[in-house]
């Protein structure tokens, strides 16, 4: 090992010796009357992770650069991006001119892509939702800050947990990225969340599609790229306080972070901590057993040489959250499991209505989760004459606990214990007149365990692996982009025999030893690709059209489970004789990037053979199949689901139109429309409909810019980028509404009241939000920002409603109002105030 250090370190020396100065310089200014120079702006070159502030006079420098082309933006709160593509060979000079705009027209895309691009230039379908946004917008978790952007949605398990929806597909459909690599953790239940701390994130794409080229299977639907903030430029050492309140839930959350670049070594550090009781609303009051704590920590530390970069990242997140039971007493009361040692004599729970003071502590109750994700990545990029070779590794551990017995709240029942590794080698090629390309391999590896005494899954092993080729090729105002891939994923479940009266493991010839999960091996092979081009015609029209098949292995609990699935009383069965799902989508945009208006229509259809779904079994006498081996957890008989296949097919589309007037720039509209439809192919009505595919929606902001009103004001000289804002979500009624889901929740037990029969077939009713906005940036007469304050409120009208993505809106009635349910959260307000630190500005 101490041989490999050294050879790293003389490679490296070399590397930096004979590799020639390369430097990229310029000056950044405004446009029309704001050509001043623009002090604080960023620089950046994403491929590269580095970028330089401008100074006071409007000039910026970066070193140590490796030769080659690459993407460019400059960026500066208040002003629209300026995107270009940049050779950068010796001493190169690139100036730019930044426009005042509150909404960004074009962004840098890394998802999915070889290398960074413009929005304007990449054929798949990609959504950005930006920093600024982000700061803007109230949220409780990560999924939840980004699920308002086009084509995209959450299920939501409370305020602490939600998952992705991307046109209408979830869980082991959505890929996940952080920080550049795939989060390996169990994406498969609905009470499985992305272990990601929204304070984490500095803007975030979504690629709404077929997206295995680049990442393989479990892409199928599209990928969420959560992205962290870019390295402090070189010379500057920076950070902030961030703490954020919000009154309907209590939320109080405190973020400190700290960062630098020096001489080429780049370093950052973050801490945080954020906690709420539950949350309210006018017909729940509030929801029991909604609070949640969370804690995260991490740090970085690279270096930025001639030759490339290389950094090493490392995070830890925890997140403990109650999990909603919606049990009431006949007064309507919410209720609590409480354990008494004495109860009838040896000991047991009963149930009780909550105390005021038990439903606002922020300390959740059994049920609750403690999940904790560690990650650890090694990032390089290695210049090879005009190319590079880049390796992305990482090291992940997931630790997923359910404790949902009353008499043992210390012992979880449930506990996924799993660690992966991921890898992505890549090479990037030189420009050749227009083209380049990227070759490379990329997969995963994880070992998971079940260590709690309830289990739906085997022990097993996943191997995945992936080579594949990336092509572009820019003509003018034509992009065309393509690519194939070819992936192989390997299961390994693991044998596993339990006591049938206690669920522990025991040695098969044990007394009441039962053969719960039968060992096997199962490996899946598939082919992916995509072909897109985009045409930017004159007056800032385009046209997007691509064409991209996505693979799919199937998951584990779809190969192997044998049990009660937790949250429901079906006995799932999973089919080691399933095959791969394949997708086929088809994408159609067109827009434009004019000087007072934007916007942009996207339509898809979207075919999938091979679809997985679970189907009820029947008996022989037709009723459903009952399963009573097992007592598990109390619950008895359960009716039998297996997975099977058939074939799915989804279509609809969004649409974006941003009204940003040049002769009125202290106003500006932004839209937003969202609509899928679609299920199985072939099959009874009463399972055609997909579970969670959202309604139609249409979101609406309208907003003020203060400063373009009241320039050389008093107030224009204390407060910078001053805004207020009025806007609207509504929701339409769901009608196509998934019928299994009363039969997963216990009808044939009758375990579900009338009122939730009902419920359960009925379409969901549409709502509207009003939500309003208001921040700014408090400045000194010297013209340092001291503070940035946001308030958001939303649900103006404390609008009491139920969204079709509630996964507790069939929880049981309320006697007292026959409503069926936990409705979603009443009116909040949230104030985020956020102080920047500059100790070195660069």
């Amino acid at each position: 090992m101490k041989n490999l250090y050294l050879f790293l370190f003389f490679y490296l020396s070399v590397l930096t010796t004979v590799v020639a100065q390369n430097t990229l310089s310029g000056k950044v200014t405004g446009t029309g009357k704001d050509s001043v120079s623009l002090e604080g702006a960023l620089v950046y070159i994403p491929d590269l992770k580095v970028g330089g502030i401008v100074h006071a006079d409007g000039t910026y420098n970066i070193n140590n650069l490796p030769k080659g082309n690459y993407t460019v933006e400059t960026r500066l709160v208040g002003y629209a991006r300026e995107i270009v593509s940049v050779n950068i060979n010796g001493t190169t000079t690139q100036n730019f001119q930044l426009s005042p705009a509150a909404i960004n027209k074009e962004e840098v895309v890394v998802t999915g892509n070889s290398k960074a691009i413009s929005s304007d230039l990449n054929p798949q379908p990609t959504t950005e939702v930006s920093s600024d946004y982000l700061m803007e917008h109230s949220a409780t978790n990560v999924i939840d800050a980004i699920a308002l952007a086009p084509g995209v949605s959450a299920i939501t398990d409370g305020q602490s947990i939600s998952k992705p929806i991307i046109r209408g597909l979830g869980y082991n459909r959505v890929l996940t990225v952080n920080e550049g690599v795939t989060m390996e953790d169990q994406a498969w239940f609905d009470e499985f969340g992305i272990e990601v701390d929204p304070d984490a994130v500095d803007r975030a794409e979504i690629l709404k599609g077929p997206a295995s080229l680049a990442y393989g299977s479990d892409a199928i639907a599209g990928v969420v790229n959560l992205i962290p903030e870019a390295p402090a430029a070189e010379g500057q050492i920076k950070g902030e306080i961030m703490s954020n309140y919000q009154t309907n839930n209590g939320l109080i959350g405190n973020m400190f972070k700290l960062g630098g670049t020096n001489s080429g070594i780049s370093w950052g550090a973050r801490i945080d901590y954020t906690l709420a009781h539950a949350y309210q609303n006018a017909f729940d009051g509030y929801v029991l057993n909604t609070q949640f704590n969370n804690f995260n920590v991490d740090g970085n530390l690279g270096i930025h040489r001639k030759w490339g970069y290389s950094q090493i990242r490392a995070s830890y997140f925890s997140l403990v959250t109650g999990i909603v039971d919606g049990s009431r007493d006949s007064l309507g009361n919410q209720l609590r499991p409480v354990y008494y040692a004495d109860l009838n004599g040896t000991g047991g729970f009963t149930e009780e209505p909550a105390t005021n003071q038990e439903a606002k502590s922020y300390t959740p109750f059994v049920i609750y989760q403690h999940i904790r994700h560690t990650k650890v990545i090694w990032d390089n990029s290695i210049a090879v004459g005009q190319g590079r070779i880049s390796g992305i590794f990482s090291f992940q551990r997931n630790q997923r606990q359910e404790t949902n017995d009353p008499t043992q709240p210390n012992t979880p029942d449930i506990y996924y214990y799993s660690n992966a590794a991921t890898y992505d080698l890549r090479y990037v090629s030189q420009n050749w007149s227009g083209f380049d390309f990227s070759v490379g391999v990329n997969g995963a590896y994880q070992a998971s365990q079940s260590l709690g005494t309830l289990m739906l899954i085997p022990n097993y092993n996943l191997f995945q692996i992936g080579g594949f080729a990336i092509g572009n090729y820019k003509f003018k105002g034509l992009t065309v982009s393509g690519g194939i891939r070819y992936d192989e994923r390997m299961f390994t479940g693991l044998d596993h025999w339990i006591d049938s009266t206690t669920q522990q493991p025991v040695d098969p010839s044990a007394p009441n030893a039962f053969h719960e999960f039968q060992g096997f091996k199962s490996k899946f092979g598939g082919v992916s690709g995509s072909i897109g081009a985009t045409y930017n015609f004159v007056h800032d029209v385009f046209i997007k059209a691509n064409l991209s098949s996505g693979f799919r292995a199937p998951n584990v609990a779809e190969c192997a489970a044998n049990g009660v699935h937790d949250g429901t009383v079906v006995w799932e069965l999973g089919n080691p004789d399933l095959k791969p799902e394949q997708s086929l989508e088809e994408d159609l945009a067109i827009g434009m990037n004019g000087r007072d208006i934007s916007f942009e229509v996207d339509a898809f259809n979207n075919s999938i053979s091979n679809f997985i779904y679970a189907q009820g079994l029947k008996a022989a006498d037709g009723t459903d199949s009952i399963n009573n081996t097992l007592t598990v957890a109390g619950l008895g008989d359960a009716p039998v689901f297996k997975y099977t296949q058939g074939s799915a097919e989804l279509y609809g589309g969004e649409a974006m139109l941003h009204i940003h007037p040049a002769a009125a720039s202290w106003i500006e509209l932004y839209g937003t429309f969202s609509m899928v439809e679609g299920g199985l192919k072939k099959v009874a009505d009463s399972i055609r409909i997909l579970p969670f595919v959202p309604p139609m929606r249409i979101t609406a902001d309208l907003r003020f810019n203060l400063n373009n009103i009241v320039k050389g004001s008093a107030m224009d000289k204390v407060i910078k980028r001053s805004y207020v804002k009025i806007g609207f979500l509504y929701c339409f009624q769901q009608n196509k509404v998934y019928q299994q889901y009363a039969v997963y929740n216990g009808i044939n037990q009758g375990l579900l009241s009338p009122q939730q029969i009902a419920a359960s077939t009925a379409a969901t009713p549409g709502y509207f939000l009003l939500n309003l906005g208001a921040g700014g940036d408090i400045q000194t007469n010297k013209g340092r920002t001291i503070a940035r304050v946001f308030v958001a409120v939303n649900n103006v009208l404390n609008t009491t409603y139920m969204d079709y993505m509630n996964r507790f809106k069939y929880a049981p009635v309320n006697p007292l109002t026959g409503r069926v349910g936990v409705f979603n959260m009443g009116r909040n307000i949230s104030i985020k105030l956020d102080i920047p630190l500059d100790f070195k500005k660069g």
